[in-house]
């Protein structure tokens, strides 16, 4: 007679009903991620070398870095895997921040004592 038994999903029994159960990544995903992480990272280098993308160099590279953030904060930081309310905590200030990072790039460019 065999002593090992089915396993018991005690999450499932925790979780409310209706929730789904999301599976973490695999470590292909990861590789993959990493893939991308490290080919936008290229196209960020490279794209400083390229004369006629100079008008539009920064707004480029801050698209290029958001997504590269976006990325790492979903897969290494866990952050897709989290739940929802979890994951405000680490959004909401981080979008406060943004936009009063903003507001002070404003204020600074219009105050007559910052003026060249």
């Amino acid at each position: 007679m065999s002593t090992h038994g089915h396993a018991v999903d005690t999450d499932a029994q925790r979780r409310p009903a209706g929730e789904a159960h999301d599976s973490h990544a695999s470590v292909a995903t990861y590789v993959r991620v990493a893939l991308i992480l490290t080919a936008v990272t290229a196209l960020e280098v490279g794209v400083i070398y390229i004369r006629f993308l100079t008008p539009i160099v920064v707004p480029l590279l801050l698209v290029m870095a958001a997504a590269k953030f976006v990325l790492v904060v979903m897969f290494f930081m866990h952050l897709r895997y989290d739940p929802r309310p979890l994951a405000g905590v680490f959004v909401g200030p981080l979008i406060m921040a943004t936009l009063l990072a903003l507001v002070v790039i404003v204020l600074v460019g219009t105050l007559p004592a910052f003026q060249r």
